[in-house]
């Protein structure tokens, strides 16, 4: 069994962004979105108008939380061989009853791909807006960074609509 990460978040935390699980390359450095093709922080640095590509990964984490953004993964633990959504195999579901007591101040959480939405109605029904994102995945070639970016860039937009699955 593979094990992910803790939950970067804090108190002022109103929107989390969750992937399925981490990469090979992301659990050998045992940072988010390690991964030098994924297009993860160039997508944030649009969205937010922050280079956070040319950050450490410390800032880059400080600069989303003082953002407001948090992240985390839908699966705390998995068998998985190399680093597709699709090779995943035995997931253990992260804590998100108590993720929601902890952090009340939740009330956003968007999905990095169709893999991590597919837990999507459970967020809905806690009373969350949702939002599914174009995965950031290199294996993701069905639209352009432009393409993506202006999907990515919703999650900067007025937060108080509920948002559904545009992709």
């Amino acid at each position: 069994m593979l094990s992910g990460f803790p939950a970067v978040i804090n108190d002022q935390t109103h929107t989390l962004i969750l992937g399925s699980f981490p990469g090979e390359a992301s659990l050998q450095a045992q940072q988010y979105y390690a991964f030098r093709h994924n297009q993860f922080w160039g997508l944030l640095s649009a969205t937010l108008n922050t280079d956070l590509v040319s950050l450490s990964y410390e800032e880059k984490l400080h600069c989303l939380l003082s953002h407001g953004i948090g992240l985390w993964d839908v699966f705390e633990r998995c068998q998985r061989k190399g680093s597709l959504d699709s090779a995943i195999r035995a997931g253990q579901i992260n804590d998100f009853v108590g993720l929601k007591k902890q952090f009340p101040t939740l009330r956003r959480v968007c999905f990095n791909g169709k893999t991590a939405a597919k837990i999507q109605h459970y967020f809905q029904s806690q009373g969350y807006q949702t939002l599914v994102l174009p995965s950031s995945s290199p294996a993701n070639a069905m639209l352009s960074m432009e393409q993506k970016c202006a999907l990515w860039r919703q999650l900067v937009q007025d937060d108080r609509t509920t948002l559904s699955d545009r992709v």
